[in-house]
């Protein structure tokens, strides 16, 4: 039994590593590698700084675009930019004429926290601490001819709101040549989506033919503030193909340039806990995805089109969707496939997506999380509830049998070959399986750590409300109750099982409702109450199973 336990034990421990070596891997936020140049500088950048991976000046006609420097008279320096402010009921963000950039958005319907709910969640933002917009042009032969991120447009307000009784909205840019060549920038955003549609439009009144590509890219830095320390999450690059599917490029592959391929029906983003913006191309259209780093130290995530041309006196356009706000998965699914897997579940996804679903569906009747969480474990307990009485009934026997062990083991003393004979013929004689109270426990681990993952990736748990002091499932308990009631119910679960007859493993379960205990007091209050009721009905049962064994003898 003592190898049972200890095997329990280092499982268990195993488990907890590779969960914290997957978060240090795939979500730590790392140090930010901004350079001290000023606000100013860190706001207006030269084009150089800026451009994709593409030129202004190579030839439009070469399948791959190589770099080309673009000079500062390539930028209208003495024209000024100005913002315009964008709102309908989801999004309030600020394009900037300079590009036609989107450099401010807040997600309408997810304030700060509960405590300031008049105070929007920022999203994509110019500030240093935290630098995350969307950039998009045209790139060509011709500079003065192909409006890129730097060129000035003109818009007809300041402001557009959508009305109490519009299903659309309408933002147009435009730009023009000197020689009649007019470009349209078109959003379109519809009520009740995070998702945009954006147009380049090219509309060639000039004597001469156009050639161009449309670029469009997402520019970010590395956070600096890196919150709660048990509460770090994936932030980064990611992209989606379909023949390699769900991909991740974090800030230091975007800066080697590991990104540097076509993709046909992809898609390319920046993740963090429960936000992204996406580019997503049309169905069908091949794209070239890539990625740099500036030298203010910030990634680029981008694609660009193959050239078109344009006739004299003909038209084209170019289009695609611009993705601002939450990992909703039923709206992810619905503007392009797979974008509903930047809601990372790990290895674990084929577990997990079904979970979230049956969630889903529970919380439509219940209306609140935290009820929803408990319905599902104790579900979860009731599927399981067979492979749990077999390993209970296991440990009630080893219980049942642990002063016999004790008695072997002072008999035979440091000789362990013989003591290990001894048990093993008692057990053959008892009809125990010393294993039986260890394989059905991990035939569900991966069910629990599936939920795990569900839990601390849904963004439906931000904010949700549960009873009385937990007003937030998806941060800590702010008065520890439920890690302390999680600590003592490990506790209570150490008491039903059989005590270890090693002196080093009893200090080592001694110890480790404590340790736990100060573990999840940081996770998520909905993760700590999932452990709280999973462990309450397993002492429910399992000392119902003990008992039933004990009065059997």
């Amino acid at each position: 039994m003592d190898n049972v336990r200890l095997f329990l034990i280092l499982a268990l421990a195993f488990i907890s590593l590779l969960l914290w070596e997957a978060w240090q891997k795939d979500y730590v936020i790392p140090q930010s590698r901004l350079s001290s140049e000023s606000a100013q500088q860190d706001i207006k950048l030269n084009a150089d700084e800026t451009m994709p991976d593409a030129p202004l000046h190579a030839s439009i006609d070469s399948p791959v675009l190589t770099t080309s420097p673009v000079a500062d008279d390539a930028l209208d320096n003495n024209t000024q930019s100005r913002l315009i402010r964008v709102t309908t009921d989801t999004l309030d963000l600020h394009i900037d004429t300079r590009g036609g950039s989107v450099v401010d958005a807040k997600l309408v319907q997810y304030p700060v926290s509960v405590d300031t709910p008049d105070i929007k969640f920022h999203l994509l933002s110019q500030r240093p601490s935290n630098y995350f917009i969307t950039q998009s042009g045209l790139l060509g032969a011709d500079k003065n001819r192909t409006p890129t991120h730097q060129a000035i447009f003109k818009a007809a307000k300041s402001h557009y709101q959508m009305g109490e009784h519009d299903d659309n909205l309408i933002v147009e840019l435009t730009w023009h040549s000197e020689d009649g060549l007019a470009v349209t920038k078109r959003y379109t955003f519809t009520r009740g989506k995070h998702s945009i549609q954006l147009e380049h439009q090219v509309n060639n009144q000039s004597e001469q033919t156009w050639k161009g590509r449309e670029y469009r890219q997402i520019q970010r830095g590395e956070p600096t503030e890196s919150g709660n320390f048990f509460m770090y999450t994936y932030t980064g690059g990611v992209i989606y193909s379909p023949e390699d599917k769900y991909q991740k490029y974090d800030f230091g592959d975007l800066a080697d340039g590991e990104l540097d391929r076509d993709v046909t029906d992809g898609w390319i983003a920046m993740i963090q806990h429960y936000f992204l913006s996406a580019f997503i191309p049309p169905r069908g259209e091949s794209q070239h995805f890539y990625g740099k780093q500036l030298i203010t130290g910030r990634s680029v995530i981008g694609a660009y089109t193959a050239a078109r041309t344009v006739e004299s006196g003909e038209q084209t356009t170019f289009d695609g969707t611009l993705f601002i706000g939450p990992k909703l998965r039923i709206e992810l699914e619905s503007v392009a496939e797979g974008l509903d897997l930047t809601v990372d579940y790990g290895w674990l996804a084929m577990i997990a997506k079904p979970m979230h679903w049956f969630l889903e569906q529970i919380n439509k009747y219940v209306g609140n999380w935290g009820w929803t969480i408990i319905i599902f474990t104790i579900l979860i307990k009731i599927l399981f509830y067979k492979l749990s009485e077999s390993s209970y009934k296991s440990m009630a026997n080893m219980r049942k049998v642990a002063p016999r062990m004790q008695a072997l083991k002072d008999r035979y003393g440091d000789d362990k070959q013989r003591m290990q004979q001894a048990m093993m013929e008692m057990y053959k004689k008892e009809k125990i399986n010393p294993l039986g109270g260890c394989l059905p426990m991990l035939v569900q681990m991966p069910f629990f750590i599936a939920l795990y993952w569900v839990l601390l990736e849904s963004v439906e748990m931000r904010q949700a409300p549960w009873i009385l002091w937990i007003n937030d499932l998806s941060i800590k308990d702010p008065y520890f109750i439920l890690p302390v009631i999680m600590g003592v119910s490990m506790f209570v679960q150490q008491k039903l099982n059989p005590p270890p007859t090693d002196p080093m493993q009893a200090k080592i379960m001694l110890y480790l409702p404590l340790a736990f205990s100060v573990m999840f007091a940081f996770f998520p209050a909905g993760l700590v109450l999932y452990w709280v009721i999973n462990n309450l009905l397993s002492i429910a049962q399992q000392w119902v199973i003990t008992r039933r064994v004990e009065q059997s003898s």
